[in-house]
């Protein structure tokens, strides 16, 4: 009950209604415009109001679905207040898919991912979250209006969300390697990004060094277990939560659990759906290790 109160109390601050619903992404715009154009006019949007790009890639190595990711110094300054894997919420996203000629712009939904990540542990950053917010949100508004996309969950349950009964929380993450230090954790990572170890593309990398906490956001390109097997199944016009990331905090490696981290960009998911990718939370960890090993 004390812990329903503060989310309720959160909320309010955030002048979020309790039972509101939020969607994970937003549709911006259907465009009739190539993926290089279409990017290159977000792209310069995002670096005019003051953000970073700090990494782009193709989805499962596919030239029709694309991502671009950013950040700010506020958003990392603000991330790295939240202990428990705050910097993982330190990079917004946005993506881009061909079809049928057309390109859809979609965006992630910040106050989704914020609410999700850091919602248990916000304590008094509530209008920085909103400042962060809406400074992104009002980017692409410049190109069309910003439609829930995606599906929908009650904003009162992201703080604590998960699938299910007997499925992972934010705070049960996947563990996947304990080094000597935070140096050697880092060296180790980065090597084996840059080799492409496990069939992986580094997409992009921050590093807080006074914090010993580092991000990198990982490609997965393996055909049989990677983006190319699991995104045809679950849905790419999803793809705005891309890449998966491993966080590095002190001599810790960990990833958000797969059956948490799945389900909750992809909330339409029926059991039926998820039981045809049962193997590939496991195989996402299994990946992720690979990249941790000396």
């Amino acid at each position: 009950m004390r812990k329903l109160l503060l989310i309720i109390l959160v909320l309010s601050a955030l002048q979020i209604d309790a039972q509101e619903t939020l969607s994970p992404y937003f549709k911006v715009a259907e465009v009739d415009a190539s993926i290089a154009d279409a990017s290159a006019q977000i792209k310069d949007a995002i670096t005019a109001d003051g953000f970073d790009v700090i990494g782009e890639y193709h989805p499962a190595q596919n030239e029709d679905l694309f991502v671009v990711c950013f950040t700010s110094d506020e958003l990392k300054n603000l991330s790295l207040q939240f202990n428990d894997r705050g910097a993982l919420a330190s990079v917004l996203k946005t993506a881009f898919v061909k079809k049928d000629g057309k390109v859809t712009i979609t965006l992630l939904n910040p106050e989704y991912m914020f609410l999700a990540y850091w919602g248990e542990q916000l304590n008094g950053q509530e209008k920085m979250l909103v400042a962060i917010s809406e400074k992104a949100k009002n980017i692409f508004k410049k190109f069309g209006t910003l439609e829930n996309y995606g599906g929908e969950e009650k904003a009162e349950d992201l703080p604590h969300y998960h699938y299910m009964m007997m499925m992972p929380y934010f705070d049960e993450p996947d563990e996947l390697a304990t080094f000597d230090s935070f140096e050697e954790g880092l060296e180790i990572i980065r090597n084996n990004l840059n080799k492409g170890k496990g069939n992986t593309h580094k997409v992009y990398e921050q590093v807080f060094p006074d914090k010993q906490v580092a991000v990198f956001g990982v490609g997965l390109w393996d055909e049989e277990t990677g983006e190319g097997h699991f995104l045809e199944i679950v849905g790419q016009g999803h793809i705005a939560n891309m890449p998966y990331e491993i966080i590095l905090q002190g001599k810790e490696a960990t990833m958000l659990a797969g059956k948490y981290r799945i389900a909750l960009y992809w909330p339409e998911l029926t059991m039926g759906t998820f039981m045809k990718i049962k193997s590939t939370p496991g195989e996402i960890e299994d990946t992720m290790e690979v990249l941790t090993e000396k």
